[in-house]
């Protein structure tokens, strides 16, 4: 099919205009500064190719992009070399790009694969440094494959910003340690600069994995010594007693408040907040606590248990293994505290999500405030809300549990970490040195 259509700028010019097979329509002309006053945006991409240079070639879109290109064949391949788009570059500036082109083919040399080992080594400078590593390879990888991985990308950030700006094969193990002495001068923990430089170590070895450098520079260096039998917090009989107290004279204090908000909506017409003098708790904080005096489970792991993990019939909690820390699925039979706790705070949800949802419906993110509230009218110092993980461990220890059920119901990939409650059971050591006597 051809048609011809007349296009008029300074003189008037006869185009040739056909369809390929392509559906895109050739414009045969030679291209000049002259020629882009005639040219109209189409429905249809169109070509104008060059009637006097063959391969150079002038490519409109419909949305009005114009582009140089230039179309060679080169061991028998087509190849089609992208020059650049008008008007950044002029017809008289991409016809000679275009001529270099065709003499570096005539050399034997494919432009088209120059251009690609070109931007190739472009973006092996641009994560030459650590900055750059972090930002395009190793954070877009350890935030698809790591549940805390913007944490670990803004540790290195934070913890190594004088490094930065340095190429990653200059990191040395001598500039860790540096960095390390002078970090414990400051004051800081040994065990948290031991997960720095795990952090910035791993991160560096994704970057060998990916032939970024030949070799992790900081694989030697050692983490800092320190004491993993370190006495845990955990409450004492006295400390539970008066923290169950302060979560029940808290919770007395919110139904107060809500009779008085209610009775003062009454009076002025408002909707009344729902009532909680005929529910088991007044809101989450209790209910939350007590199951983790109870299952050991970590604050995330309660903020995204659903009722789906929730089996009443055979007593069993379920923490999904995306949602732990460990990345493994585990299973945490309930006693009965446990048990009359969800029942209870069931019975007065309508979420048939999340057992503990935030009044989005969200998980929470934090309780901060609610928690601290509730250790200060308990009098308990120095008391995390992951401590009440390790207050699980130490009774369960000190009842005669062993060790091993201890790290299954706690979710530890080894005993190394559950060893840390060892010593709340001298009475095993006892009889152990014992028996030396008895032989």
């Amino acid at each position: 099919m051809l048609i011809f259509l007349a296009l008029f700028a300074t003189g008037v010019y006869s185009l040739l205009f056909k369809l390929d097979l392509r559906r895109t329509w050739i414009v045969q002309a030679k291209i000049t500064k002259t020629l882009f006053k005639s040219l109209h945006v189409h429905p249809r991409p169109y070509e104008v190719r060059d009637t006097e240079f063959k391969g150079f070639i002038l490519r409109v879109e419909p949305g009005g992009t114009m582009t140089y290109f230039y179309t060679y064949r080169f061991q028998g391949k087509r190849n089609r070399y992208k020059i650049g788009r008008h008007p950044e570059i002029t017809p008289v500036q991409a016809r000679d790009v275009a001529h270099l082109l065709a003499a570096k083919i005539a050399q034997g040399i494919n432009p088209q694969e120059e251009k690609k080992q070109a931007c190739i080594e472009r973006n092996r400078e641009s994560v030459r440094t650590l900055r750059g590593f972090l930002k395009k390879r190793y954070e877009p990888w350890v935030l698809s494959e790591r549940k805390r991985g913007h944490e670990t990308v803004a540790r290195i950030r934070c913890q190594f910003a004088d490094l930065l700006d340095r190429p990653i094969s200059e990191i040395s193990a001598w500039s860790i340690e540096k960095w390390r002495a002078e970090q414990l001068k400051r004051g800081k923990k040994p065990i948290t600069a031991n997960r720095d430089i795990a952090a910035l170590k791993a991160a560096l070895s994704k970057a060998m994995e990916w032939d970024l450098i030949k070799v992790n520079p900081i694989a030697r260096v050692k983490p800092s010594r320190i004491d993993n039998k370190t006495t845990v917090r955990y409450l004492t009989q006295d400390e539970e007693a008066r923290l169950r107290e302060a979560l029940i004279e808290r919770e007395s204090r919110l139904r107060a408040e809500r009779i008085s908000a209610n009775a003062w909506r009454r009076q002025r017409g408002y909707k009344e907040y729902p009532d909680l003098s005929g529910c088991a708790f007044a809101d989450y904080l209790r209910p939350m606590v007590l199951l983790a005096i109870n299952t050991g489970m970590r604050r995330g792991e309660l903020f995204h248990l659903s009722w789906s993990n929730v089996n009443f019939h055979t007593r069993m909690l379920t923490v999904d293994g995306e949602k732990a820390k460990s990345g493994h699925t585990r299973h945490i039979p309930m006693n009965q505290e446990a048990l009359e706790v969800l029942q209870s705070w069931q019975a007065q949800t309508t979420d048939n999500g999340l057992v503990f949802p935030a009044k989005n419906g969200s998980p929470f993110n934090n309780i901060r405030k609610s928690w601290a509230a509730v250790l200060q009218s308990a009098g308990i110092n120095h008391f995390r809300f992951h401590d009440l993980r390790h207050h699980f461990a130490s009774k369960l220890v000190m009842a005669g549990v062993d060790l091993n059920t201890v790290r299954e119901l706690l979710g530890h990939a080894d005993l190394t970490m559950t060893l840390r409650y060892a010593h709340l059971a001298p009475e095993h050591k006892a009889e152990a040195v014992s028996r030396l006597v008895q032989r």
